[in-house]
């Protein structure tokens, strides 16, 4: 695995030390523990506008954005300042709140859905609209894409089966395979897998759930007309379409990734999810679709759903605050922004004679390393093959030259406004080196 070129991580060294005797691989969230690129994890103490600084003192350009909520950048001055005002009215009420009606109006505003109700996270989200889809169509199987993640759900942790349409199995230790017994997992971008899984499997279909454009396998963006064809898909076999814009949804454009194909093309999902750019940095999560569908839901219907601390009126708070602040020229800034990171890129990585596909959603992007020639990255299978040495390699360069990637080539890259001239000169520095110290990967641990 690549070394750690950086020599000032000792504070963060001790609390990765600290954290691994009290926490599991030291992190609460796998990706965090640097595993996919070895070296030492840095531990952030604060965040401004583009900007991350560690517990060494030391300062990154980020391009994570905490994968994705921070549109805006980070500490953005109006949104701590709505907080501000919140907190000193009380955390948590168990009760409904204004904010919350707000945050709701303004999403049914910006999207596709007609109702929406809010959670703490994007799993809760998904598990809950799988759990609703299922109450309203009074059937049980559900089909995912391999490769797209919609949170820890355990019907949703699920590896493909031994055939085309069979049903699949636990993806994790832990997960009993009763819980994905009734999910089928097909491949992304292949009509004719979805199609005969309708044939064989139609009349049990509850749902099908979709990143509504992956970027949990790094950036795969649906082929032109695949969302359509599934939704068309779903109308027509009595199943619902679940599109999940926990990630995409206020980040791929200001409609989410709908904004860039179902608005177009005069279609909509039965249900969506939401999170992260919603909740403007802080735990919250929503789901949401069509009223009739929604109506199921307690206490208007039978399908039971409850959270203490859903519609948390700080979080939604931020969320409304980060929603109307995001305009079109936010969306632009960052459209701009990330064109120029990708041009250099793609132009470094081909100086250095390194194989690579920049692939992108609205403003998310990321980059494969494996033979363009091959053509674009489809589905799981194809993100797969990255190299993924020389994109350790990649990484810790641009660490060390003050630029934080996701520690994963399998993750999407995030830009914000607050991203200015100074954050992208710093990207744009660190590029030359990096592809150099990719094309360097010893093939031996690749």
């Amino acid at each position: 695995m690549t070394p750690d070129p950086t020599p000032t991580t000792a504070a963060s060294a001790a609390l990765f030390e600290r954290a691994r005797a009290v926490t599991p691989g030291g992190v609460n969230s796998p990706v965090r523990a640097f595993n996919a690129v070895g070296g030492t994890p840095r531990f952030i103490r604060s965040a401004n506008g583009a900007w991350l600084t560690d517990v060494d003192g030391t300062s990154y350009v980020d391009l994570i954005c905490s994968w994705g909520p921070m549109l805006l950048g980070h500490a953005h001055p109006e949104v701590l300042a709505a907080v501000g005002d919140a907190v000193a009215r009380g955390t948590s009420f168990g009760t409904p709140t204004e904010p919350e009606v707000e945050l709701a109006e303004e999403i049914v505003a910006r999207t596709s859905v007609e109702k929406v109700r809010f959670v703490s996270s994007g799993t809760e989200a998904t598990m809950s609209a799988i759990r609703l889809a299922r109450g309203f169509t009074g059937r049980d199987v559900v089909i995912k894409f391999a490769g797209c993640y919609h949170g820890h759900v355990d019907s949703l942790l699920a590896s493909a089966g031994s055939g085309l349409a069979t049903f699949a199995t636990p993806g994790t230790p832990g997960v009993p395979e009763s819980s994905t017994a009734l999910t089928l997992v097909l491949p992304y971008n292949d009509r004719a897998a979805v199609t005969a899984a309708f044939a064989e499997h139609g009349d049990r279909i509850a749902c099908l759930i979709t990143e509504a454009a992956p970027g949990n396998m790094g950036v795969v963006p649906p082929e032109p007309g695949f969302n359509a064809f599934l939704a068309e898909t779903c109308t027509r076999h009595g199943a619902l379409f679940i599109s999940d814009e926990v990630m995409t949804g206020f980040r791929a454009s200001r409609q989410g990734q709908w904004g860039l194909d179902g608005a177009v093309e005069g279609w909509r999902p039965d249900l969506v999810t939401f999170g992260k750019v919603m909740g403007g940095g802080f735990p919250a999560a929503a789901f949401g679709g069509r009223a009739d569908v929604m109506s199921r839901l307690s206490p208007e219907g039978p399908v039971y759903q409850a959270g203490t601390l859903s519609g948390n009126p700080i979080a939604t708070t931020a969320g409304l605050t980060t929603l109307r602040l995001a305009t079109d020229d936010v969306y632009t800034h960052i459209s701009s922004a990330a064109e120029t990171i990708k041009a250099a890129a793609h132009e470094a990585l081909d100086a250095a004679g390194v194989p690579h596909v920049v692939q992108t959603a609205g403003t998310m992007f990321s980059i494969f390393f494996r033979d363009p020639a091959r053509g674009a990255v489809r589905n799981f299978a194809e993100a797969s093959e990255t190299d993924a040495a020389a994109y350790a390699a990649f990484f810790h360069a641009m660490l060390a030259r003050g630029v934080y990637l996701p520690p994963s080539a399998y993750e999407a890259w995030f830009l914000s406004s607050a991203h200015d001239d100074r954050a992208v000169q710093t990207v744009l520095d660190a590029l030359p080196e990096a592809a150099r110290a990719a094309a360097d990967a010893p093939e031996g641990a690749r």
